[in-house]
């Protein structure tokens, strides 16, 4: 039995049993009382020309306006941004990556991700980047991803080339005020570089970034990464010139490493929160520090649970208050498969708030039996509609609403600001 028949008969087999509970339930006379509480969410199917295989990745963010902006994966073919209003809950493309940069390939050279985090500017302007996706021998060879960036504005894009030939972009950050564009490039090179807008040359900074990893641009103007050597921090200070490495402690001691960690700054400019892909703590980094080493705590586990899966799903709002989302076993007895529970931080009181369990309010905003990939969700014995498989990034946008995006289908979910 293959991998992928193996992976379906799970899926299958917790959307049986989730079945009998509820048939069981139902038979019995019971009302179906869920032991937790939800946080509703109305899902959007993400535009389906855009996509192929419902997938995604952790490419979402919000513009100054309130719009959102995801990018797709439609694998052998291209990639794309999408823009979402929530006013109008309308969706169209703002960056068709073969059109702009002029590649027609398709097959392993296309240009089939937009995997990066994508980051706003304070002009409003959208950055983001481009990847390969499926590579197999006797195809085409993959060009390099490009950076781009699209301006809503003018509702025009541009590019700044392929910082790495061969390589895919993972993550794009600019720092429009210096001309810079900083860059991570994506496994085995995990290249840390930065371009000069006016000349458009890239060059390397040194220190190789963790897998996945991101930059952040701190209060002071330096540009910060975490390193896959030793898991410290890098920072470069484009005033100097000059990069440092050092080691990130907690009470004295190293951090533990986190496997692909999310990081994301504070609104003071200073203090970085970080949580990793398979463990829930949170930890605070102070971006500021001074001496040998830079100095962190740990804030405690956002969500409990067992097998927890946090991919990219956590922010920092507007107001300092730190949202995730982390995937966990069901085992409350109500249903199987996963629960996607989230929970807020708020630096003010120091308390973890657990908001709740995700659940979709608008079952029908997909045909699921028409959608080839549409295994991602299941539903409980009340008959909730809720996210099992997988979640992939979570913003917070300007007017304080949560997003996430989930998995098969391919979609944005928006939860009302939460007081």
């Amino acid at each position: 039995m293959t991998q992928i028949l193996k992976e379906r008969l799970v899926i299958w087999l917790a959307i049986f049993a989730t079945m009998v509970t509820s048939h069981l339930s139902a038979a019995a006379g019971e009302v179906a009382k869920a032991p937790f509480r939800y946080v509703w969410a109305t899902a959007h199917h993400i535009l389906p020309q855009t996509h192929n295989n419902e997938s995604g990745y952790f490419s979402l963010v919000d513009g100054l306006d309130g719009k959102m902006y995801v990018g797709t994966t439609k694998y052998d073919v291209n990639s794309y941004l999408v823009e979402f209003d929530p006013k109008t809950q309308e969706q169209r493309i703002v960056i068709d990556t073969h059109k702009l940069t002029g590649q027609t390939a398709t097959k392993s050279a296309a240009q089939a991700k937009i995997h990066t985090r994508n980051f706003v500017a304070p002009s409003g302007r959208v950055y983001c980047g481009s990847m390969h996706g499926h590579r197999r021998k006797d195809e085409p060879k993959y060009p390099g991803g490009y950076v781009m960036v699209y301006d809503p504005k003018t509702d025009t894009a541009e590019h700044f080339g392929i910082p790495a030939p061969g390589k895919s972009v993972i993550d794009v950050v600019a720092d429009e005020k210096r001309g810079l564009i900083y860059a991570v490039i994506l496994k085995p090179d995990n290249r840390w570089m930065i371009c000069d807008v006016k000349t458009r040359r890239w060059r390397d900074l040194g220190p190789r970034a963790v897998r996945y990893g991101n930059t952040l641009i701190d209060g002071h103007g330096r540009a910060n990464t975490i390193t896959e050597k030793g898991f410290q921090l890098a920072q470069y200070d484009p005033d100097t010139g000059k990069v440092t490495v050092r080691d990130i402690l907690v009470d004295g001691k190293k951090m533990p490493r986190q496997g692909q960690p999310t990081w994301r700054l504070a609104p003071d400019g200073r203090t970085s929160y970080l949580i990793g892909v398979s463990d829930p703590t949170l930890w605070a980094i102070d971006l500021y520090s001074k001496g040998e080493a830079v100095n962190a705590r740990r804030v405690g586990k956002m969500v409990e649970g067992r097998k927890p899966s946090c991919k990219t799903g956590m922010d920092v709002a507007r107001d300092g208050r730190v949202y995730a989302v982390v995937r966990v076993e069901n085992d409350t007895g109500f249903g199987a498969g996963k629960l996607h529970r989230l929970s807020r931080y708020d630096p003010t009181t120091g308390r973890i708030e657990q908001l709740g369990v995700l659940a979709v309010r608008n079952p029908d905003f997909v045909d699921f039996d028409k959608t080839t990939y549409a295994h991602g969700y299941h539903t409980f014995p009340d008959a909730v509609l809720a996210p099992n498989m997988f979640h992939y990034a979570l913003k917070v946008n300007v007017d304080g609403d949560v997003y996430v995006t989930t998995l098969y289908p391919f979609s944005l979910l928006r939860l009302a600001k939460m007081e």
